[in-house]
């Protein structure tokens, strides 16, 4: 018998099975597993625990992984920023959504209405509605 080792794209799809189960301490394990396995991790892998992270309102956790990624010359794009705006909304912290949604602007990813969604719910979690109107009267102008 060969013996089989797990490519990355075995990682994401065990990844993104767990952070459909919400598991997302078993995201992040396998995640953190993928180097130590010989498999570098991408985008998609990031992106994935993100989601995990998100659907847990691990906020925390979701920007960690954006701080992370490009330690890696891996680049967050539009849905890890999607998956930290949305963590930090549902774990009450409109400023941290804020910061990100603001920080896009230094990246290669430009917010889209998934990101203007979750930035403007953040804010209208928190009662910051003049900022949630504010980010919203900002959509025609971007085209979003």
């Amino acid at each position: 018998l060969r013996k089989f080792s797990p490519n990355a794209i075995c990682y994401n799809a065990a990844v993104s099975a767990c952070e459909k189960g919400g598991q997302w301490q078993s995201a992040l394990a396998l995640r953190a597993e993928m180097p130590l396995k010989r498999v570098c991790p991408d985008v998609i892998s990031y992106n994935a625990t993100a989601s995990a992270c998100e659907k847990a309102s691990q906020w925390q956790l979701a920007i960690a992984l954006i701080v992370e990624m490009p330690l890696g010359q891996i680049f967050p794009d539009v849905i890890s920023f999607n998956a930290a705006v949305s963590a930090c909304g549902k774990g009450s912290q409109w400023q941290q959504a804020l910061a990100l949604f603001e920080e896009m602007a230094s990246t290669r990813s430009w917010p889209d209405v998934i990101t203007y969604n979750a930035t403007v719910s953040a804010f209208e979690k928190e009662g910051q509605w003049l900022r949630a109107l504010e980010v919203f009267a900002e959509m025609p102008l971007r085209k979003v």
